[in-house]
């Protein structure tokens, strides 16, 4: 799991399954999915087995905002661990070019550095 991520000791069990499910949710306009990208902050999972994420967008005109949270909640779910989902949508703190990862700063040109 990326260091810029709060997750609690539940989350981190599965952290492999949520990376893998993340990884799968795509940012149409810039074609990068949403954990490279850096757009996850925070992921709980208390122990009723509810997963609470917090995600941010590039703006607050980016067309994925009503897309992006239901595949998110699709995916999680796919987990067998998580019953339920929350996605909240934060714009703070904001969202800066530097939270996208190596991987895909080398995937979209961007000196890896």
């Amino acid at each position: 799991m990326r260091d810029d991520i709060k997750i609690n000791e539940r989350a981190k069990v599965i952290s492999d399954q949520l990376i893998e499910k993340l990884e799968q949710i795509y940012d149409p306009e810039i074609e990068v999915d949403i954990y490279n990208l850096g757009f996850i902050y925070e992921i709980q999972l208390d122990e009723q087995d509810h997963c609470d994420i917090t995600v941010t967008f590039t703006g607050i005109g980016c067309e994925c905002i009503e897309s992006v949270p239901i595949e998110i909640e699709t995916a999680l779910l796919q987990i067998p661990v998580i019953k339920s989902v929350d996605v909240h949508i934060v714009w703070s703190p904001a969202w800066k070019i530097t939270r996208i990862s190596r991987f895909a700063r080398i995937a979209l040109g961007i000196n890896p550095g």
